[in-house]
């Protein structure tokens, strides 16, 4: 099935005022670029070539070598896909590019001709390992694909308007009342389906968890071979596979020690950055002076790893089962599993605010008897204000991490948000929002 995407839009927006850049659509792998690459490009265009470079088609990357004559390369490319270019009409489609650096490199030339459109797709995980003998063509407009969020996973469900309900009642700051125990349950689903687009098309197709459940297994082993790609010590791997025990251990930080087993991890930083590149993971820092400008004042060696889409953390957190039994989706889905499942809502709210485009912060504080640690899940910089953000599985409207932080720094603090399982509701000065309000904040 093919799914409405927000960044559509966006790609439009760039080909209504093209004419000096190539389009690179950057994103994880399996996130849908390549098939929202050939949509676009069937629809907006007269025709378009598209180059998979992960066929390794050899008499195309052949023409690469030499492109002194722009009109011998472009004749031998028709020739060769038997598609007609029209000037200012066509697109070509570098799929795949970071397998075949040569033709990322001729993006310069190829846009200053300006005779067609270019478009690019690629996984990080990979451009990053390929670019080292090249130069990098500064003609690139770079989009980030993400997993489908929420609106996008309703629209696919069949529910146009359900989003736009939701944001008039955050904007009013009113409870959904009657309609609070649906919207839930879709989300519900939504975090066991995920968004990437072959689980979606998946329970759509069959309205199976279970084998939902098996695209997802099959995409956590894709991304563990990547990463062992990038570290063959296995190291990656580890870091990967201990995401959900790592959250839940109530640790102030993701400590890496443990998950590789290995007291020394001073040489740790390079491989950490190239998971996150990866975009596979996301990662929260610790603001060392919680304030605006949170991005000057965070630890480099403190930070909370998450999964990119929080149906894939759904499936390593049971990993250790051959599959996920229907059993525990469907607790899952009707909000009755025994097991604390905070961890799985604060992968949520992180991937929320990912797609919205929010670096990830957190703070912790030790208590008064210095026991115990007071932690604030993420913050945001609105304005000249910052904007904690408590994240509880449950309806419990308690936030004595909050209060406390907003004790401690309140010349600072401008709205102070619990995001829960249960409708809007003013708790004095804590405003309790359901947790898929997120997107909106």
């Amino acid at each position: 099935m093919i799914f409405k995407r927000k960044l559509y839009d966006k790609m439009l927006e760039w080909k209504q005022r093209n004419g000096s850049t190539a389009l690179l659509i950057k994103g994880a792998r399996r996130v849908g670029k390549s098939t929202l690459v050939e949509e676009f490009a069937k629809h907006e265009y007269k025709s378009y070539i598209l180059i998979d470079f992960s066929t390794k088609n050899k008499k195309i990357m052949q023409l690469f070598d030499d492109l002194s004559s722009l009109d011998y390369f472009f004749m031998n490319l028709q020739q060769e896909t038997g598609i007609t270019l029209y000037n200012r009409e066509s697109a070509i489609v570098f799929d795949e590019v970071q397998n075949f650096p040569p033709a990322r490199q001729a993006i310069k030339h190829l846009v200053k001709d300006g005779r067609y459109d270019y478009i690019e797709t690629g996984s990080l995980i990979s451009i990053r390992k390929n670019v080292q003998n090249i130069i990098i063509p500064s003609e690139e407009e770079k989009l980030v694909l993400h997993p489908l969020d929420f609106e996008e996973f309703l629209w696919a469900t069949g529910n146009e308007a359900g989003f736009k309900f939701l944001r008039m009642f955050y904007e009013k700051r009113l409870p959904l009342g009657p309609a609070h125990r649906k919207t839930m349950r879709d989300l519900r689903l939504y975090m066991l389906v995920g968004g990437m687009p072959q689980s979606v098309n998946e329970y759509l197709s069959k309205n199976n968890l279970q084998e939902v459940d098996r695209i997802k297994r099959d995409i956590i082993d894709l991304y563990d071979g990547d990463f062992m790609k990038i570290d063959p010590t296995g190291r990656a791997s580890m870091i990967f596979k201990n995401i959900p025990s790592q959250l839940t251990g109530n640790a102030s930080r993701y400590l890496v020690e443990t998950a590789i087993n290995r007291k020394r991890t001073d040489d740790i930083a390079v491989l950490i950055n190239e998971m996150k590149e990866s975009m596979a993971v996301d990662l929260a820092f610790h603001a060392t002076d919680p304030r605006v400008g949170l991005g000057m004042n965070r630890s480099m060696d403190a930070f909370k790893m998450y999964l990119l889409d929080t149906g894939l953390f759904v499936t390593l957190a049971f990993w250790d089962k051959a599959f996920t039994e229907n059993v525990i989706y469907n607790k899952l889905l009707s909000d009755k599993l025994e097991a604390n499942l905070g961890y799985v809502y604060e992968n949520l709210v992180a991937q929320m605010l990912r797609v919205s485009d929010n670096e990830l912060y957190y703070y912790t504080f030790p208590t008064e008897t210095e026991k115990h640690n007071y932690e604030v899940d993420f913050l945001l910089s609105r304005g000249n204000k910052l904007v904690p953000l408590e994240v509880k599985s449950s309806g419990y409207k308690t936030h004595k991490s909050l209060d406390e932080f907003c004790k401690k720094f309140s010349s600072r603090i401008g709205e102070r948000i619990l995001l829960y399982t249960k409708d809007y509701y003013k708790d004095g000065e804590t405003v309790c929002m359901p947790v898929y309000f997120t997107p909106f904040l």
